[in-house]
């Protein structure tokens, strides 16, 4: 028996020593080739899912053979509120235009779904049987999903009732081509929503169908007037639209829920009114009111614009911060932490997107909003990117973490990724807050792709070391197993040894 292990061993330790350095540059550059690839689809995985490839093939697939594995059960995630994005563009002269562009959608399935779901509240009679023929066009062109049907039916409904006021709005946000040719079908749907509005007077108070319609055309009005207001905007006519929003938001005082002040916060930035904005800032950036981008940033901006001018970094090193640029600091600080991804966006950081119609509030789509319009008002302010630019990622530092609890505003909602996912188009690239841990499949198969790496460049350039190193540690793994043989070549019987070994 010693004989037989002893000569065992010599073979095997000639066989290990037959293997060339080619053998070993084959072997470890094959290794940290299967390994990349299986680090490619990990990263992909990660980067569209949010977890890991092998983690999810592991669990539907090889968990069910072994009796399942019992996970941790996960906190219910908190239902995320989307709300309607304020300053929404046109879809006709807008959006459209942007896709028939770049070929690129720039809104989402689920975002036109939830304006579809809003039209049809806005802009239908919530008593079946209230409207004429015209109106029950217009119901069902609310819920077609084609562009080219929805337009048809509106055309019908004109047609049918030349004073269906839905029928203009509709024509408005996606047939018309212009900003300027919206704005007249807006207005033309505004002028038979008032006339509605004035002869309701005369009607009773217990008819039910008569108060529905007159609650569409409220609803129709209150639309309308804010898009002539943003078409004004668009045309830089920015008096008359802040004068058509402070009507607005004087004759309709509870439909702040629209965020009506949002939009005259914007077009008065334009107009470089900071007096009125600190103005409105002090009636709605209230604590008992939702806060949003608009609101926390430009209260920020207001607050930095007096200091930013003669704001130096040296200066400020050398004898630290004033009292003013300390509250301008606290103010940004604030802004940060409500919406972290803003400043990607203001610093340019980040491409920005066409706003979607909808938004999530703290959420990379707010963040896709106010930018949208707001980048400009900070560029006209100087300095005020340079102060943005040195003090937003020491917010960071003062939130505490794990994000149990805020320091200023309640701990974000889980989930938020996937909602702004669902929001945004696919070709924009979401970001998220707080990051994600990476998970350990993908670190472990970077660490293996960048090991075998290595070893397959080493063993190519010093074939020699290489080569004697691999069979010093071939040699030295090996010696356990031929321990075990020993171990059973002593407890088997001679023949059964003999046919194992034979075999």
């Amino acid at each position: 028996n010693f004989v037989f292990s002893r000569n065992r061993k010599q073979w095997y330790q000639r066989r290990v020593r037959g293997l060339t350095p080619k053998f070993y540059v084959a072997l470890t550059g094959t290794s940290s080739v299967i390994s990349g690839i299986i680090l490619i689809f990990e990263w992909w995985y990660f980067h569209k899912h949010g977890n890991s490839l092998i983690e999810q093939l592991a669990l539907t697939y090889v968990a069910p053979f072994i009796g399942g594995i019992d996970l941790p059960e996960k906190p219910a995630q908190s239902e995320c509120k989307v709300w309607r994005n304020p300053m929404n563009l046109i879809r006709g002269c807008e959006y459209f235009k942007f896709m028939q562009a770049t070929g690129n959608s720039p809104l989402t399935h689920y975002d036109m779904n939830l304006t579809a779901q809003d039209q049809q509240m806005f802009f239908c009679p919530d008593v079946t049987g209230a409207g004429d023929k015209s109106d029950e066009l217009m119901a069902l062109a609310w819920r077609s999903v084609d562009t080219e049907k929805r337009i048809q039916l509106a055309l019908q409904a004109v047609a049918s009732n030349a004073s269906c006021a839905s029928a203009y709005v509709l024509l408005a946000e996606e047939c018309a081509s212009t900003v300027p040719e919206a704005d007249k079908y807006f207005r033309q749907a505004l002028k038979i929503a008032d006339n509605n509005i004035r002869r309701f007077v005369a009607v009773p108070s217990h008819d039910v169908k008569a108060h529905s319609l007159h609650r569409r055309d409220i609803n129709i009005c209150v639309y309308a007037r804010r898009r002539v207001a943003m078409c004004l905007r668009k045309m830089g006519k920015l008096k008359e639209c802040i004068k058509i929003t402070r009507e607005l938001i004087k004759e309709f005082p509870l439909m702040s829920v629209l965020h009506i002040h949002e939009n005259l916060m914007e077009s008065l930035l334009a107009q470089k009114a900071y007096n009125d904005v600190q103005a409105l800032l002090t009636r709605y950036d209230d604590l008992n009111l939702p806060k949003s981008a608009v609101i926390c940033y430009s209260a920020a901006l207001l607050k930095i614009r007096p200091v930013c001018e003669k704001f130096f970094v040296d200066v400020t090193v050398k004898k630290g911060l004033t009292t003013h640029q300390f509250e301008a600091v606290e103010a940004l600080q604030r802004a940060v932490e409500f919406n972290p991804h803003v400043p990607q966006y203001l610093l340019e950081e980040k491409p920005i997107i066409l706003p979607p119609e909808h938004l999530l509030k703290r959420g990379d789509s707010e963040a896709v909003a106010y930018s949208f319009y707001h980048i400009a008002h900070w560029k006209e302010v100087p300095g005020s990117i340079k102060f943005l630019e040195c003090f937003w990622k020491d917010t960071f530092k003062l939130i505490p973490f794990p994000l149990e609890k805020g320091k200023l505003f309640h701990p974000y909602t889980a989930g938020t990724e996937e909602t702004d996912r669902e929001l945004l188009p696919t070709f924009h690239d979401v970001s998220v807050y707080p990051k994600k841990e990476l998970p350990f499949f993908l670190v472990f198969t970077a660490g293996l792709c960048l090991f075998t790496l290595s070893l397959a460049l080493l063993t190519h350039f010093y074939p020699i070391f290489m080569g004697e190193l691999a069979r010093i540690a071939l040699e030295y793994f090996a010696t356990p197993f031929a321990m075990i043989a020993e171990h059973l070549q002593a407890l088997l019987p001679q023949q059964v040894w003999n046919l194992l070994t034979r075999a």
